[in-house]
């Protein structure tokens, strides 16, 4: 206690700093975290799940079968269905942005439609409502011309969107600066504005292509031969085979293959389209 003009002061306590308050918080969550760790592996039978899903002889039967069957598939419907869907979703993309009202309203109950419905009912209705309503005709490339007809139609709808808001994207200035030059304005799209709209699109669609190869496990709903099966209906069938759930383990980890550098590849791509923004 001091005393200031004849006043006695209380000294002011001494509290922890806000650097301290957040260190002391950070190490809480850190425990926190790492307490939950402990508990969630003491309290898991490791014994059983081994004898259930890492059976290392199971595991080695698979290959190289799973991957030059199963994930060649997988990779093949991925890439038709994207290849399918990105042809689509550009028209309909262009068709919403079409002065022509019924292009945008065609383009819109499209996208409302196929954004909605869940892929399952899409595969469902490629598989079965297609042949009803057009007897006698074959999607040609059969099972891999269904997987890319299913795959394009659910992609197609958010692909649109995607490359409708990166020609959006693009200043106005570009197309103003193409027809005074005498392009055509069929032709600026094409050689001016649209390049530039995917530069600004590249990264989601990639993530889209993530999306479609985790999507191409419903083409067991097509009915598939053994020689058509992709990653998640040959790690299935194995495990229904050997009662035994390794094989799908095994083909999750082959999924993960693909997808963790593709998505690896997207952030680097949306980190330099940030870059390039600034």
């Amino acid at each position: 206690m001091t005393e200031v003009s004849g006043k006695q002061v209380q000294p002011r306590k001494q509290g922890l700093s806000r650097r301290q308050k957040r260190a002391l918080s950070r190490g809480a969550q850190y425990a926190l975290f790492v307490a939950a760790v402990v508990a969630l592996a003491v309290s898991a039978d490791w014994d059983r799940l081994q004898n259930q899903f890492a059976q290392a002889d199971l595991a080695e039967q698979m290959f190289p079968e799973i991957i030059t069957l199963a994930l060649k598939n997988t990779v093949l419907y991925t890439l038709s269905g994207f290849v399918f869907g990105l042809v689509l979703g550009m028209a309909i993309a262009l068709m919403r942005l079409s002065p022509v009202g019924p292009y945008r309203w065609v383009a819109g109950i499209y996208i409302e439609i196929f954004r909605g419905l869940p892929a399952l009912l899409i595969f469902i209705f490629v598989g079965v409502a297609v042949p009803l309503a057009f007897p006698g005709t074959e999607i040609p490339g059969g099972t891999y011309g269904k997987v890319a007809l299913a795959l394009g139609l659910v992609s197609a709808a958010y692909m649109a969107e995607t490359i409708r808001a990166g020609i959006q994207a693009v200043p106005k200035g570009q197309m103003e600066a193409a027809r005074s030059l005498g392009f055509s304005h069929a032709r600026a799209m094409v050689s001016i504005i649209i390049p530039q709209a995917f530069r600004v699109v590249i990264p989601p669609l990639t993530n889209e292509l993530v999306l479609l190869f985790k999507d191409s496990s419903l083409v067991l709903f097509l009915g598939v031969t053994l020689e058509e099966r992709e990653l998640a209906k040959y790690g299935r069938d194995l495990a229904s085979q050997t009662a035994n759930s390794t094989p799908i383990l095994v083909a999750g980890l082959c999924y993960l293959l693909v997808t963790v550098p593709l998505g690896l590849v997207v952030r680097r791509l949306e980190t330099k389209a940030g870059e390039a923004v600034k």
